[in-house]
């Protein structure tokens, strides 16, 4: 199969009405602090434990066509003995893979990230393509201070999400290109969106030097909100404010803008989703979700580490799930 069938081959299944991703590829220090609001250890088998009763949700695949994995759960197995990613295959959902180093500072900013893991990349993909990996995720983050970003991050970040999209497309994988503009600030919604508009300019012509498909690839981006300590504004206008970034910005030959939930709560993203595809009639891409915390929190909460609290933790998510699943229809 030549690689451009293999990326057509997982977009087809990963671009589905009604259906968005699981991100379930939290680092170990990520998971650790989220088992730790709930008296849970993190270790091994905690977390392989967890991610199975996840992955084994009964009719996930009805609503998720993709899940994030982490590099440790794409090589464990599930309670029955199967390994993780066949499990998620089995279940009609696509596997993928967290393949970032995280963040290092960006010399001489003044504390703006860039994120690191592009040595050795094509080498690690080939690996975990081996283990049935069929997309991968790389992101960055942007921190607006004192209302910017400097060019230098927005610059620095767009060339290495580009890099790592290339590599990714070139072995048959489908990268989702992940930058998040962090939620953190006093800034107004207008000012959120004035940067989105500029990252996102940043990074498609950054993948056009780099001779990137735009029609292989996934978006994950932030939606355009006003700063947690900034004046707040109603779904609506962020549903208003997101898609006019993104007709601005985003080419129309991508298939699919998956958004994060960062800094969101459950209820937030799934409101903030339904109004984006009630705004502005027709559009081009297919406008989902691909979250982390939003789908897991009621499903931590529920779980607490006891294997008696697994249905009503799986109920949890299915719920969810489902609600996300909705608001992709508006």
């Amino acid at each position: 199969m030549s690689v451009k069938i293999e990326l057509q081959k997982t977009i087809e299944d990963m671009v589905r009405p009604g259906k968005g991703i699981l991100a379930a590829d939290e680092s170990a220090p990520t998971i650790k602090k989220r088992f730790s609001a709930i008296d849970v250890e993190s270790n091994e088998e905690t977390r392989r434990s967890y991610r199975s009763m996840l992955l084994s949700t009964p009719g996930l695949g009805a609503a998720i066509s993709g899940v994030i994995l982490f590099e440790e759960t794409l090589k464990q197995k599930d309670d029955k003995g199967v390994a993780m990613p066949v499990a998620s295959q089995c279940a009609g959902i696509v596997v993928g893979i967290k393949v970032d180093k995280g963040l290092v500072e960006l010399p001489g900013s003044g504390g703006e990230k860039v994120t690191q893991g592009l040595d050795g990349l094509e080498e690690r993909l080939a690996a975990y393509k081996a283990l049935g990996a069929r997309f991968a995720k790389w992101r960055c983050v942007y921190q607006i201070h004192r209302g910017a970003v400097s060019s230098r991050a927005i610059e620095a970040n767009a060339e290495v999400l580009a890099r790592y999209a290339a590599c990714c497309q070139a072995v048959g994988i489908v990268p989702i290109v992940e930058p998040e503009v962090l939620i953190d600030g006093k800034h107004d919604i207008a000012v959120c969106a004035k940067i989105t508009e500029a990252v996102q300019r940043a990074v498609f012509n950054a993948l056009y030097r780099h001779q990137v498909a735009p029609e292989y690839i996934l978006l994950k981006p932030s939606m355009v909100l006003p700063g947690t300590l900034g004046p707040q504004v109603s779904a609506a206008q962020i549903g208003e404010a997101t898609l006019a970034v993104l007709k601005r910005a985003v080419p129309a030959a991508v298939p699919s803008i998956n958004f994060l939930s960062g800094g969101l709560t459950p209820e937030q993203a799934t409101a903030n989703l339904c109004a984006i595809n009630k705004t502005g009639g027709t559009n081009p891409w297919l406008l989902s979700f691909s979250y982390g915390r939003a789908l897991q929190e009621p499903v931590l909460g529920a779980w607490r580490g006891n294997s008696a609290n697994c249905e009503a933790a799986q109920n949890a998510l299915m719920l969810r799930a489902q609600l996300n699943a909705n608001a992709v229809c508006g």
